[in-house]
């Protein structure tokens, strides 16, 4: 299989990198899509649909290629994957749940193949990622792989969406499903933040809102432990100010933290919204903001996934959370530059609003703070 990734600023730059890989003779079936809502995302499927190559495609809060770090802009993994061997299902939650179409999806990937992967982009959905690998499990009927990241829309938060031929939705949940018989995947989330200080309990929360640390409102337990300042005018700087340096780690027992991000905080009731559920009773700790070790542990982890698992890919596939970028600044590009050369192959990725994937020691889940890596490999 090959893979060619390609960027843009606008829709001519696309055309022109896309036709200089068409120059050739090479015929892509597939492209993988990140581009910011303000590009022209309905030109870019129209280019992609005129030469009958499927649409995989999410809107971004930053884009990155091979080693380079995008903003504003189109990249675009272009794949000669046998159409044999993979399947896109795009659902849109209304009449039905995002459990129940995530339960389609696993039940469509089980019908279509005997070893499905399933690689997922959601849209605004971001109370509901747990809700989408349990619905992807329970729909197949077992364990089974998940990668993958929320939309972004350039932290306006208003509306991320996924799109493929024809369709797009910010509601929207989109699968890639692919024959693990035929195409080897082999991934990793990894976050590499570090706790700090005593582990505290969740004393109250229901679904993605917390209210109480050992029984103290939310909002107030971070500013009063963090020592940051109650600045901000409104509930969106929570997201620069508080959980791009200290997200919260819910630790388990046995297996990695997963981390989970506040998205906003209400000044009402002090509480603090999360991209994650947090279940009452949870044991977290708060996070160091991340220094370079950070990144040495992510690309640690990956190599340590390459001599185990893949020591070879064709393409690589990464989805990063925009609150990584926001704590690592211009050092993002060491990180994925490094993963990058790791496999020295073409790598396309996106920073997203939370991540799918599964941690070293962990199962697949939903995640925030998160770079979670796919290597793909055709048998």
């Amino acid at each position: 299989m090959q893979a060619k990734s390609i960027k843009g600023n606008t829709i001519e730059e696309v055309k022109t990198a896309f036709e200089q890989c068409l120059s050739n003779g090479y015929k892509p079936t597939l492209a993988i899509v990140f581009l910011s809502i303000k590009q022209d995302r309905e030109a870019v499927c129209t280019l992609l649909n005129k030469n009958g190559i499927a649409i995989f495609g999410a809107t971004t809060s930053g884009e990155f290629i091979n080693g380079e770090t995008e903003e504003g802009s189109t990249v675009m993994m272009l794949l000669d994957m046998h159409p044999d061997h993979f399947r896109l299902e795009f659902l849109v939650t209304g009449s039905q749940t995002t459990i129940e179409n995530a339960k389609q999806i696993g039940l469509t990937g089980k019908n279509t193949f005997s070893n499905p992967a399933f690689i997922i982009a959601s849209g605004w959905l971001s109370t509901d990622g747990e809700n989408i690998v349990e619905g992807i499990t329970e729909g197949f009927g077992g364990d089974v792989t998940i990668f993958g990241g929320m939309a972004g829309d350039d932290l306006a938060l208003t509306g991320p969406l996924v799109f493929t031929s024809g369709q797009s939705h910010t509601q929207g949940l989109l699968a890639l499903i692919i024959d693990e018989d035929k195409i080897q995947i082999n991934g990793i989330a990894t976050c590499g933040w570090k706790p700090i200080g005593t582990t505290k309990t969740v004393t109250k929360s229901e679904g993605n809102v917390v209210y109480t640390i050992d029984d103290k409102p939310a909002l107030d337990m971070i500013i009063k432990y963090l020592g940051v300042e109650d600045d901000f005018v409104s509930g969106k700087e929570i997201v620069s100010q508080l959980t791009a340096l200290y997200p919260l780690q819910m630790e388990r027992d046995g297996v990695a933290p997963v981390m989970r991000t506040a998205m906003f905080a209400n000044r009402v009731d002090r509480s603090l919204i999360c991209a994650g559920n947090i279940a009452q009773g949870s044991k977290v700790r708060f996070s160091l903001p991340p220094d370079f070790d950070a990144i040495e542990q992510v690309v640690e982890e990956c190599r340590q996934l390459k001599n185990e698992c893949q020591p070879e890919a064709d393409a690589l596939i990464m989805f990063s959370c925009i609150s990584r970028r926001l704590s690592f600044g211009v050092l993002m590009r060491e990180e994925i530059g490094q993963i990058q050369e790791l496999w020295d192959a073409p790598l396309a990725g996106y920073f997203s609003y939370g991540e799918f994937g599964r941690s070293k020691t962990g199962k697949h889940e939903f995640h925030n703070n998160t770079c979670c890596v796919v290597a793909l490999k055709e048998k």
